[in-house]
């Protein structure tokens, strides 16, 4: 992984004018870009070089950007996958997230929080590599390595928007955080009250992590967020 401004971006866009203004953009931050006009091509560049991180349009001319983002995600589990759509429904942020994306930008967005995007995704996927290999609270474990999660020994799989929360919940085991510090630790936007994301995705968790186990984890406090802990 390469931090700071030297990453290598692939830009996968299939408007030429747009894909232009984006690369000019971050080339003006030293980010190298490499830009893909139909998702066919991104996926073969992908294959072909070490990217830091892939900005993805959804609706691309050849394939769905969900589909890129899954073939991406099936090879590697790792890299920041951040969503490009002019699609911006709960609804398509979860289709997004359940793809594989770790962020999701609605079109048309301000360049500068662009930029703020790449730099959050980049600076956690660096602080992931430099951090312990394991988070574990009772008998559930974190491989921030392997990308898995294991509880009582049984592997987990999550996805990465799954697989982030959990990590924050558990870098926070024992504390309550609020759906805005969720919001804004996990998601990298600004809460939005119109919206049951988070709560989506805590019930996804509890479905893999807790449902099939005598002793649940996540916790509810009523009005006041979640909290991961034993009792």
């Amino acid at each position: 992984m390469t931090t700071g401004s030297t990453a290598h971006l692939l830009l996968v866009e299939d408007e030429p004018k747009v894909a232009t203004f984006i690369k000019k953009g971050l080339q003006t931050q030293a980010y190298t870009v490499e830009v893909a006009l139909t998702g066919e091509l991104g996926k073969e560049l992908f294959n072909k070089t070490a990217f830091d991180l892939i900005i993805l349009d959804v609706n691309l001319p050849d394939i769905s950007g969900l589909d890129v983002a899954e073939y991406i995600r099936q090879q590697n589990r790792r890299v920041p996958i951040l969503m490009l759509t002019a699609l911006d429904t709960t609804a398509d942020k979860l289709l997004g997230f359940e793809a594989g994306a770790d962020d999701y930008l609605a079109k048309p967005f301000d360049f500068l929080e662009l930029v703020a995007r790449v730099k959050a995704l980049l600076r956690r996927a660096g602080t992931t590599e430099e951090a312990d290999r394991v988070l574990r609270v009772a008998d559930l474990e974190l491989d921030l390595h392997e990308r898995v999660a294991r509880r009582q020994g049984q592997t987990i799989e999550l996805t990465a928007r799954e697989f982030a929360l959990l990590e924050y919940l558990m870098r926070n085991a024992g504390r309550v955080v609020s759906r805005v510090d969720i919001a804004e630790q996990v998601w990298d936007i600004g809460f939005d009250t119109g919206t049951n994301v988070i709560d989506v995705y805590v019930s996804y968790l509890r479905a893999k992590i807790d449902k099939d186990y005598p002793t649940k984890l996540i916790h509810t406090l009523i009005g006041m967020g979640y909290v991961l802990k034993e009792k």
